[in-house]
Parts: structure tokens; C-alpha cells; sequence
């Protein structure tokens, strides 16, 4: 049985992310691990979805990240460093082809993902942990980035959002 990006957005009530794609929450982990910014849970969890049209824009979480593969194209996870070196890492089953069934975006990471055009969409899972608050995310533009990080332009243009409305 083949399912299209429809079927999970629908089925799995995934809903708009700021980031960009589809996601919906599926589990926050009891207690609280104390952070710079507060307590948060020990992690938490989501189904994640990007078709082809869309981009999960750059941004930085103050925890780490874990990405699952589940269903669809392989996904590109774009990331920038602490000491700016950029990686492009695909998620996906083609071990043989260098993709992984899991990815890990460490804490202070600035990172994106895409779905090659080509492509109709991909469904993953990400665990965050410590768990994820909105008050650890930060989305950046491209002029932010750029001043940064000059020698991603490519990037930079392709993944950041120009401004932020």
C-alpha cells in the first residue's frame, strides 16, 4: 500500500510548523531536567513532514535532536556547526547510498532539511531532549546568517527565510 503526504497530514493530524512542513506532538517525557532557560522534560517527541515544496528553515535549538526516518523520500538535514563548518546529512534507508535510518543535530546546531524536488515528501520522527520549548528555538534570516557564516551563501539562500514576518 503506498500513502501520499495527504494521507498522513490527515491521519496523523499533523498541523503547519513555524519552521516550516507538518508536525504534531506524540509524547513529552515525565519530570523536569532543569536547563539554562527553565525546566523542561527529560525529552519530547514528534511526527514531522516536508513535502517537496517545502523547507524546514534554519534554526537552533539549545538541546539535541534526534531524527528517525519513516516513511517516503529520503530528507536532507542541512547543518552549521558551533565552529562553522556545514554538513549535509540525507535521512533515509539506502545505507548503501550513505543515507541513515537516524541523525543526530547536536544542542547549538543550525539546521534545516528539504526533500529533493523530485521528490513528493518525507515523514520522520524528532526526539528532542532535554524536551522541546519555544523558548530554546531560534529561527534566523538569511542577512542574520549571512554576516555569519559568508562561505554558506548557497545555503543559506536555499534554506533561511529572507525575513522574518
Amino acid at each position: 500500500m503506498t500513502f501520499d503526504a495527504d494521507y498522513y497530514i490527515q491521519h496523523l493530524h499533523l498541523q503547519p510548523h513555524a519552521e516550516g512542513g507538518f508536525y504534531t506532538s506524540t509524547y513529552t517525557g515525565e519530570g523536569q531536567v532543569a536547563t539554562q532557560t527553565g525546566g523542561r522534560p527529560g525529552y519530547t517527541s514528534i511526527y514531522f513532514l516536508l513535502r517537496s515544496q517545502d523547507i524546514s528553515h534554519l534554526h537552533r535549538l539549545q538541546s539535541d535532536e534526534l531524527w528517525y526516518y519513516h516513511a517516503g523520500s529520503p530528507l536532507t538535514v542541512h547543518m552549521i556547526y558551533e565552529d562553522g563548518t556545514y554538513e549535509a546529512r540525507k535521512l533515509g534507508l539506502n545505507v548503501e547510498k550513505g543515507e541513515a535510518p537516524q541523525i543526530l543535530v547536536p544542542k547549538n546546531t543550525i539546521f534545516g532539511s528539504s526533500v529533493d524536488e523530485s521528490s513528493t515528501f518525507s515523514l520522520v520522527g524528532c526526539m528532542v531532549s532535554p524536551g522541546f520549548d519555544y523558548a530554546d528555538f531560534e529561527l534566523f534570516t538569511q542577512t542574520e546568517l549571512l554576516e555569519e557564516y559568508p562561505q554558506h551563501e548557497l545555503v543559506i539562500r536555499k534554506m533561511a527565510y529572507e525575513k522574518l514576518d
